[in-house]
């Protein structure tokens, strides 16, 4: 197996809904939303691989980090990468539907789980989403982590409960998904949250809250001060709203904000395990990467799930191994140089 050969057998069963391009960047499928694009113009996807790629890597050889360790300790799991898979769902309307909700988020858990890592299972106006996303965590022995949408409180509430039932290390709401034309088609009522209803929520479960979707230093804040056990900054996928920054561009003041006071995991644009280092070296403590798993579950299964998490773990790996890097807690902002002009 190698990431050829899984392109081209992934193309072939996402029917034009992803073209698994040589280059994933939004690009061909800009608007194509439900697809697997970004909304509009597409400028929100195209702005998360932008601000990665206004970074470059100081390389840097005369030091004894000869064999780096990517492992860590995430939401009481011992993790051996700190890649993540993101949560997705719709695989009718956003892949084409070669595969069921429940083959296709089973393929994410497996594939992480035996990757050494975590996948996210998504929610969406179908039950089926996250009731498969729960069926997958509970197959993996609770090795996953279900995000739901800002739905209604006492909806949002009672899929937490089945999260812990399901074994889960922790619970999320993604509040990126207020403005989500999927969940309108399905007429589900979801918005955006207050800090007193963020509250509510954070008090309503023993597992680590998870709020997915921060993009700006005061909302990070926020978030921090009602109880949340870790932020996601992401802005969906570019999914929701055009012309907003690429993570990378944000998350840099985002950290400087809340770094120790809360878990910070970002995700948008990853494609290699440089980007990884990026996203590390700008302040998250671990990264989830999404439509590079769409090719691996389409087109080799769990294994394939397995092999992309991998390879991106060895391209980390490397990137560590020539900026001089021993652990994860080595990369800091040593390691990165911005065009001219920019700030890390």
């Amino acid at each position: 197996m190698n990431w050829k050969e899984l392109r081209e057998a992934a193309r072939e069963k996402l029917k034009g809904y992803c073209r698994a391009c040589p280059i994933c960047d939004g690009r061909a499928c800009a608007g194509e939303v439900p697809g697997m694009g970004g909304t509009g113009t597409g400028a929100s996807f195209k702005a998360n691989i932008e601000a990665l790629a206004r970074y470059r890597l100081n390389l840097r050889t005369l030091h004894g980090a000869k064999n780096p360790d990517t492992s860590l300790t995430l939401f009481g799991k011992e993790l051996s990468t700190p890649i993540l898979a993101a949560p997705m769902t719709g695989v009718t309307y956003n892949m084409g539907g070669a595969l069921t909700e429940r083959e296709f988020i089973g393929m994410i858990m497996a594939g992480a789980r035996q990757a050494g890592t975590l996948g996210m299972s998504g929610d969406g106006g179908d039950p089926e989403y996250y009731n498969s996303g729960l069926e997958a965590i509970a197959a993996e022995g609770g090795h996953g982590i279900p995000v739901i949408k800002p739905r209604e409180q006492q909806a949002v509430i009672e899929r937490i409960r089945r999260a812990e039932e399901a074994g889960a290390p922790a619970v999320g709401v993604d509040v990126d998904g207020a403005g989500l034309v999927t969940m309108a088609l399905f007429g589900q009522p979801v918005g955006p949250k207050t800090v007193d209803e963020l509250k509510e929520l954070v008090k309503a479960t023993r597992l680590p809250f998870i709020v997915k979707g921060i993009m700006t230093v005061d909302e990070a804040v926020l978030t921090a001060d009602a109880g949340a056990a870790a932020i996601v900054v992401s802005n969906h996928g570019g999914r929701i709203l055009d012309h907003t920054p690429g993570a990378a561009e944000v998350l840099p003041a985002i950290a400087r904000a809340v770094k120790g006071r809360v878990t910070i995991l970002a995700d948008g644009g990853v494609r290699s395990g440089a980007d990884v280092l990026k996203l590390l070296a700008l302040g998250a403590d671990a990264v989830l990467v999404g439509r590079p798993l769409v090719i691996g579950a389409f087109g080799g299964g769990a294994e394939g799930v397995k092999f992309v998490l991998e390879k991106l773990t060895g391209e980390l790996k490397q990137a560590m191994i020539l900026t001089g890097c021993a652990s994860l807690s080595d990369i800091e902002e040593r390691v990165l140089r911005p065009y001219p002009g920019m700030e890390c």
